[in-house]
């Protein structure tokens, strides 16, 4: 049988390549590390880890959960943009 020249295969490009995905999982860790670091225990929650409604806890206004925390997630979240927007390095792009 002849082979029609107009019919042609399929490129398997992604759409990414892995310097993106490697960022997009590097984003995804910060944001990851960014909601454990927020947790703990509520506001009423005693020392020896019981709820009292007359009891209130200091450690939810720490720098980790008011500060850090919230700085991680949001720089998770410009990295994961980031590496969305930018086009990786490949020579062979380059030469076409």
């Amino acid at each position: 049988m002849k082979k029609n020249k107009y019919i042609s295969t399929p490129d398997k490009n992604f759409v990414f390549e892995r310097q993106n995905y490697l960022l997009m999982l590097l984003g995804l860790a910060c944001i990851s590390l960014g909601f454990l670091l927020m947790a703990g225990p509520d506001a009423n929650t005693t020392d020896e880890g019981k709820f009292d409604p007359n009891y209130f806890n200091e450690g939810i206004f720490s720098f980790r959960r008011i500060r850090l925390a919230p700085l991680l997630i949001v720089l998770g979240f410009v990295v994961e943009v980031w590496a969305i927007w930018i086009e990786p390095k490949d020579l062979d792009r380059s030469k076409s």
